[in-house]
């Protein structure tokens, strides 16, 4: 058996984050941030409605987002980006025309883990 790389995640590290499906109730631009972003509030059902702010808009707009299903990251600290409050980690693939969105391709509950 190989030593484990100290550098390198770990499954249990893995399994330490809490990935959630949401669905987005409300999208508007975030003029405060730096790089174009958006604004998103999630429904997760339990815990409710969460915020994040993600860089969408080369591949999105706003209606396109409202009513979907997201793949994020939940339970960190939150952080503030351009004066909004976020509070989970949308994910995305990042390609060179911007990010796609990592989205379930049928729908589930809100909140229903990821695994």
């Amino acid at each position: 058996m190989t030593k484990p790389d100290p550098a390198r995640p770990t499954f249990a590290d893995f399994e330490a984050l809490d990935l959630k499906i949401g669905r987005v109730t409300r999208c508007e631009p975030n003029t405060g941030a730096r790089e174009p972003s958006f604004c998103l509030w999630i429904d997760f059902g339990d815990p409710g409605v969460l915020q994040s702010s993600a860089k969408l808009t080369d591949l999105y707009e706003p209606d396109d987002l409202v009513g979907t299903q997201v793949v994020a990251v939940t339970g960190f600290a939150p952080m503030r980006v351009g004066g909004f409050r976020s509070d989970v980690l949308v994910l995305g693939a990042i390609v060179d025309e911007g990010v796609v969105l990592l989205r379930p391709d049928r729908t589930v509950d809100p909140g229903a883990p990821v695994a």
